[in-house]
C-alpha cells in the first residue's frame, strides 16, 4: 500500500472517530446513554508528608519553580526534576548553576509530595523568602489585606490579581492565614515570587501603622454603608478583605476607615473573596490613576 493510501486511511478513520464521538455525545446528553465516570487520580492512602523544618519549603510546577529560580531573592536548596522537565526549564548548564540539580523520576517526587500534587515533574527545596516591614512599603499607593482568609488557593489567585494590578504587598495575619507552601505558590503561578507576603501578628495594630504611614483604609463588606467607588479618598489605599465564611471580624471593622460594599446587580450578592479582590483592585486602580 502507498504511502497516500496510508494518509488517506488514517484520514478516514480519523473523520469517523469523530462522528462517533459526536453521535456518543449527544445520546449521553439525552441520557440514552449512561455517562462514563470520571477517572480519578490514583491515591496512596499510606503517605504522610514530610516533617519540614521551619526554614524548609518545597514548591512545585513548572510555572512555579521557574518563577522562583529567577527571584534573586530566593535562597535556593536543591532542584529535584525529570528529564523531561529538565528541558522544558531551559537552565543554562549545570556547571553554571549555584545549586545542585537532581535528576529523579515522577514517582521520587511524588514520594515527597504525594500523589495529589500536580508537580509537572519538578520540585525545588527552597528557604522562605525574606521577612518584610510595612515600614517598606510607604511609597506604594496600594496594598491588599486579608483578614483571617485560610484557604492558600484563595490567597494564591488574591496574589495573582494583586500583582495584575500593581498592588505594593499583600498583608495577612500569621493565625488563620496560609504560610507559604508549594500549595499557596502553585495556586500564585509565580506571582508569590513577584510581590511581598507579609504575615502580621496583630491585624489592628497593623492598621493602625498603614493610616500613620498615610494609607485610607477601606474594609469590603456585603452591608457596607456605601459602594466602594464612592468611598475612596486619598493617594494612597489599603484594601481590607474578610474570610471566606465570616467576612471581616469585629475588631477589623472598627479599625478600618471606611466599610464599603460591592454594588452586584444581578441575583447573587456574594462573590467568592478572590474575585470580590480582583474587582475592588481594579476599581481602586481606577481612582488612583485619575486622582
Amino acid at each position: 500500500m502507498t504511502k497516500n493510501k496510508d494518509k488517506d486511511r488514517s484520514a478516514r478513520d480519523t473523520h469517523y472517530a469523530t462522528l462517533r464521538r459526536q453521535v456518543r455525545d449527544a445520546k449521553r446528553e439525552k441520557g440514552e446513554i449512561p455517562t462514563p465516570p470520571l477517572k480519578r487520580r490514583k491515591s496512596n492512602t499510606d503517605w504522610t508528608p514530610p516533617s519540614l523544618q521551619p526554614d524548609q519549603v518545597f514548591l512545585y510546577g513548572l510555572h512555579t519553580v521557574r518563577a522562583a529560580l529567577e527571584n534573586r531573592e530566593r535562597q535556593i536548596i536543591k532542584l529535584s526534576a525529570t528529564q523531561n522537565a529538565l528541558a522544558r526549564l531551559e537552565l543554562p548548564d549545570s556547571g553554571s548553576l549555584k545549586y545542585p540539580v537532581e535528576v529523579v523520576s515522577p514517582q521520587d517526587i511524588d514520594r515527597v509530595l504525594g500523589p495529589e500534587a500536580i508537580h509537572q515533574g519538578v520540585m525545588l527545596e527552597t528557604r522562605p523568602l525574606p521577612v518584610r516591614r510595612l515600614e517598606a512599603l510607604k511609597e506604594s499607593p496600594l496594598l491588599l489585606v486579608l483578614d483571617q482568609v485560610t484557604d492558600p488557593h484563595n490567597v494564591g489567585a488574591i496574589m495573582r490579581s494583586a500583582v495584575a494590578f500593581g498592588a505594593g504587598a499583600v498583608i495577612t495575619t500569621q493565625r488563620h492565614s496560609p504560610t507559604e507552601s508549594g500549595v499557596l505558590a502553585k495556586s500564585a503561578s509565580g506571582a508569590l515570587e513577584l510581590i511581598p507576603y507579609i504575615q502580621i501578628t496583630n491585624l489592628s495594630d497593623a492598621l493602625s501603622e498603614l493610616h500613620k504611614l498615610g494609607f485610607f483604609t477601606i474594609g469590603l463588606d456585603s452591608e457596607g454603608p456605601h459602594p466602594l467607588e464612592g468611598s475612596f479618598s486619598g493617594e494612597k489605599i489599603a484594601l481590607v478583605l474578610g474570610s471566606e465564611g465570616k467576612g471581616l471580624r469585629q475588631k477589623t471593622r472598627e479599625t478600618v476607615n471606611a466599610l464599603a460594599r460591592l454594588d452586584m446587580p444581578g441575583a447573587i450578592k456574594s462573590l467568592n473573596v478572590s474575585n470580590a479582590a480582583a474587582i475592588a483592585l481594579y476599581a481602586t486602580r481606577q481612582f488612583l490613576l485619575r486622582s
